[in-house]
């Protein structure tokens, strides 16, 4: 397919990546529950590398989920299914290629989406049926409505803020499907192990084909 639009389109080429995995040390050493420090280090990984953004999380393991209960207790969903872009509030988010608004809704409550937007995507160089944009405005779910035509680049909404978007720092969540599996403005973007292999099967990794990074997982 033809290089997929970059979400956010004013920061494509330059961006960072961001380990959030279980694995980075540097984590250790701050509360990665407490949106205000992990914004603190997000942010100071950006400027370290003089970008404007920061990018990562596809198959990542992480720790951050632990804070809340929308990801389970004794089978934690821990593992990200998405590409994460993180960069200010009210950045505008575009859609990475042409489709329809499949779906929206404000997924509100602790640790999860906050408003969200769904696009279905069905056209022969597209290899996902469905793209996900989540953690956005307010606002962002009146901008659209479903069953509207969207083109390749087109602006869907804009960044939220922590107070609506699951109380995260700002950023967006994509994630890229062939399934939507009876959803409806929502869809798992973190899973345990035990649910990874069917995962891998129905989600594409965002990075790859934004041709921010090579794939590098089994």
């Amino acid at each position: 397919m033809k290089r997929m639009h970059f979400p956010l389109q004013a920061y494509a080429n330059a961006g960072t990546p961001l380990d959030l995995s279980r694995s980075n040390p540097d984590l250790q050493r701050i509360d990665v529950g407490d949106q205000v420090q992990l914004n603190t280090y997000v942010n100071a990984i950006i400027e370290k590398a003089g970008a404007q953004y920061a990018y990562g999380g596809y198959l990542e393991q992480r720790g951050i989920y632990e804070r809340s209960g929308h990801f389970g207790t004794q089978d934690l969903r821990d593992i990200h299914l998405g590409l994460d872009l993180w960069m200010p509030a009210g950045t505008q988010v575009h859609a990475v290629a042409a489709g329809v608004v499949h779906s929206l809704q404000d997924n509100a409550g602790f640790g999860n989406y906050g408003p969200t937007i769904i696009l279905e995507h069905r056209h022969a160089d597209t290899p996902f049926n469905y793209s996900l944009y989540g953690h956005l405005s307010t606002a962002s779910l009146s901008m659209v409505e479903v069953g509207r035509e969207i083109t390749a680049g087109a602006c869907v909404g804009n960044l939220g803020s922590h107070e609506v978007n699951g109380d995260y720092p700002p950023h967006l969540h994509l994630q890229l499907m062939l399934d939507l599996e009876g959803h409806m403005g929502d869809y798992p973007g973190v899973c345990t192990k035990d649910d990874l292999p069917a995962m891998k099967k129905n989600t594409i990794d965002p990075g790859v084909l934004l041709g921010l990074y090579a794939a590098s997982y089994d």
